[in-house]
């Protein structure tokens, strides 16, 4: 079962109170989940780097908790948060609606007919009222890997693309390139991708997305 790590004091400030590590895994147990381990961000890297220094007392402790396969809810800080804090009564399930956008609002996804060979689908939504700082952006980041590792299968069924809706103008392109370099922009900048390491990236031979100015999701 997968295994997420979080930080057990944003957590807690998350969870609007705190728990001593008995009562944190009466709870895991009760909601169906498991605390496998704790431990800290250095320690981690210690162990990765097979270093041999002693622990401070500053350290940030790190949560690894066990959820379920099918709970790709629970792969991040906040949708764990949201989880528990509805489990416990402190707030009700949220209640997810589409805005009734004008269809000439409507922002528009262009797909090339040689697209559909690869990808045969393309979804697109735009979320509006974000604001990342560097923690919430770095779990967002996170989430969207474990998802890419968990129910995309490594990118092979689906792959998630996140922009910046400020930065870039419609009308956006799906698109595919067999021999042009690709340039990647990201929310923070753009990552030059040469042609040798464009198959080793993206893993699809001599087709490889093409994502430009436009993206695979808004």
């Amino acid at each position: 079962m997968p295994t997420v790590s979080v930080g057990r004091d944003r957590l807690f400030e998350a969870l609007g109170r705190t728990y001593t590590q008995e009562q944190f895994e009466d709870l895991c147990f009760k909601f169906g989940i498991e605390l496998d381990d704790v431990t800290t961000e250095r320690a981690i890297i210690r162990k990765e780097k097979h270093l041999e220094e002693e622990a401070s007392g500053d350290e940030e402790v790190i949560y690894k908790i066990e959820v379920a396969a099918n709970r790709y809810d629970l792969l991040c800080l906040e949708g764990l948060a949201q989880a528990l804090r509805i489990f416990i009564g402190l707030d009700s399930v949220p209640v997810y609606t589409l805005a009734n956008i004008k269809g000439e609002s409507i922002l528009k996804m262009l797909v090339k007919p040689e697209t559909s060979l690869i990808r045969p689908y393309v979804v697109c939504a735009v979320l509006r009222g974000i604001t990342f700082d560097e923690t919430r952006y770095n779990s967002f980041i996170d989430l969207q890997d474990r998802l890419h590792q968990n129910i995309c299968r490594r990118r092979t069924l689906v792959a998630i693309g996140t922009h910046d809706l400020d930065t870039i103008e419609a009308p956006f392109t799906y698109e595919v390139c067999c021999s042009e370099p690709i340039l990647f922009y990201t929310i923070f900048g753009s990552i030059f991708i040469s042609l040798v390491m464009r198959d080793i990236f993206l893993g699809v031979g001599d087709i490889s997305l093409n994502v430009l100015s436009g993206c695979t999701s808004v």
